[in-house]
């Protein structure tokens, strides 16, 4: 088959390449006592991050994971943290326990009283 008859060929594609960007882990030891390690896998909530944002391997992440566990165990990290404090409001009719409406006279369909019809 001649070349000219496939014109959806081009010539001068660029192949892409499939390789994964290299892991943020080289030499460092995974281990439960290097927070300073294990701190930069976790996010400001106090949770484990993804692989896909870490840029870890499966193995690696496996680790991490593990060691941040221990790490909590041992109260070496905490186990969540909350920076942002919440702060008061003015107190409301629901945050209070006051009723803004008024009470209607109760019927037989709000007390849940059948009635019979003689």
């Amino acid at each position: 088959m001649d070349k000219s008859k496939r014109p959806f060929l081009k010539k001068n594609k660029k192949k892409r390449s499939f390789r994964r960007p290299l892991s943020p882990i080289q030499r460092d030891q995974i281990h439960h006592k290097n927070i300073s390690l294990i701190s930069r896998f976790i996010s400001q909530q106090g949770k484990i991050l993804p692989r896909r944002v870490t840029r870890l391997t499966l193995k690696q992440q496996r680790l991490v994971t593990k060691a941040i566990k221990i790490a909590r165990i041992l109260v070496l990290l905490p186990f969540r943290t909350n920076k942002k404090k919440l702060k008061r409001t003015k107190p409301t009719a629901r945050t209070t326990g006051l009723r803004t409406r008024e009470r209607t006279k109760p019927t037989a369909r709000t007390t849940g009283l059948r009635t019979r019809n003689k």
